[in-house]
């Protein structure tokens, strides 16, 4: 995987970057102006990343996701990652049939639902996952693999399923990690 440089980075436009970023040139940025990125974040091969973004500190983005942050915005906070095939949307066309759908629609015919999205401090959203518009996963939630979020969820808590339910706490034992590791940043 062949990373974007510091200065290609910068001339991308972005709104906000960190430092040592790992971005794949194989990667679709769309919207650059709109997207903040911490220090530390990676986004891999094949992702599309749009609209209103924020990625945390040390925030992944794993193989062939699409964060599409649209007007709303999605935000992947400090420590959280989005494994691959994942889907995180902050807006939805409306598919009842009582609208058209789709881009190349005029607005005035569509019925697009225009949520934003956060997910939490050590979240981990499990591969081929699909996150709906409005939803906040509470720091430390867990979502099991090919999940579809449409609710918001407890922090701290594993959530698998279609649509994810909760199945238990989770442990919050990576705090103390999180303290150790940034401790050592400091030295």
């Amino acid at each position: 995987m062949a990373y974007l440089n510091p200065q290609e980075l910068q001339q991308m436009g972005f709104a906000r970057l960190g430092r040592n970023l790992k971005i794949s040139s194989r990667a679709a940025i769309y919207d650059a102006e709109l997207i903040s990125i911490g220090d530390n974040a990676r986004i891999d091969d094949f992702c599309v990343v749009s609209g209103r973004v924020t990625l945390g500190r040390n925030a992944h983005i794993a193989v062939f996701c699409n964060i599409a942050g649209g007007t709303e915005g999605v935000t992947v906070d400090d420590f959280s990652g989005v494994a691959y095939g994942s889907h995180v949307f902050s807006q939805s066309d409306d598919f009842s049939g009582r609208a058209l759908t789709g881009p190349t629609i005029p607005a005035q015919y569509t019925m697009v639902a225009r949520k934003p999205v956060y997910i939490g401090r050590h979240c981990i959203v499990g591969a081929a996952s699909v996150i709906l518009p409005g939803v906040t996963l509470g720091d430390g939630t867990a979502v099991g693999a090919m999940s579809l979020v449409t609710q918001s969820t407890d922090e701290w808590s594993i959530y698998v399923g279609n649509p994810a339910k909760r199945i238990k706490a989770r442990r919050r034992d990576l705090l103390e990690l999180e303290k150790a590791y940034l401790a050592s940043e400091q030295s």
